[in-house]
C-alpha cells in the first residue's frame, strides 16, 4: 500500500468521509503539539541550589513522533540517569512523557509550552508536583521552580549546544 501526499486546502470536503477528516484533524493536532517541543531540542546544563545539577539532551527520534530526553542529573550524593520519550496522547490531547530511570523507576509526566512558559507536571495535568519556567527572549535559558506539596527548588536550564 502506497502513501499519497494530499494538499488539505484543495480537497473537496463534501467527498471525504468523516473517518478521513478525523484522521487529518488528529494528525494536525499531533503535529502542532509536538512542534511546540522544538524549543527543547539541544543540550542543556541544569543548575540549582544544594548541588543540584547535571545535563539534559533532547533530540527528535527518527520520524519526529517522539522527543527523546537523555537525562543525567545529580542532587548531592544522588545520581539520576535515564531516558524519556515525549509524545502526543490523542486520547486527552496532552504531551505525555514516560521516563525510564537507570534504577528501574518509571515516571509519567506531561509537558506544555505556551509562549515562553514551560510547564512539566509529574503524574498528569492535575498533579501538584510541577515545574514552571520561562524561556529567555533568545531561548537559551529557562529559569523556573520545581514545586511539590511541602517543598520545591529553583532550577535553571542553560542551552550549551
Amino acid at each position: 500500500m502506497g502513501t499519497e501526499t494530499v494538499d488539505i486546502e484543495t480537497v473537496d470536503i463534501e467527498t471525504v468521509d468523516t473517518e478521513t477528516v478525523d484522521t487529518w484533524e488528529a494528525l494536525d493536532a499531533r503535529a502542532v503539539a509536538l512542534r511546540s517541543l522544538d524549543r527543547l531540542v539541544g543540550t542543556w546544563t541544569v543548575s540549582g541550589p544544594g548541588g543540584h545539577g547535571g545535563e539534559v539532551r533532547c533530540e527528535w527520534a527518527d520520524g519526529g513522533c517522539w522527543l527523546v530526553q537523555h537525562v543525567d542529573l545529580h542532587r548531592g550524593d544522588a545520581h539520576d540517569r535515564g531516558v524519556g520519550y515525549v509524545g502526543y496522547d490523542a486520547d486527552d490531547g496532552e504531551l505525555r512523557s514516560h521516563f525510564f530511570g537507570a534504577r528501574g523507576e518509571l515516571l509519567e509526566l506531561t509537558y506544555r509550552i505556551e509562549g515562553d512558559l514551560l510547564v512539566v507536571r509529574s503524574g498528569g495535568t492535575g498533579s501538584r508536583a510541577r515545574f514552571e519556567g520561562r524561556f529567555s527572549a533568545d531561548g537559551t535559558v529557562n529559569d523556573g521552580v520545581w514545586r511539590w506539596p511541602g517543598g520545591g527548588h529553583a532550577t535553571t536550564l542553560t542551552r550549551t549546544a
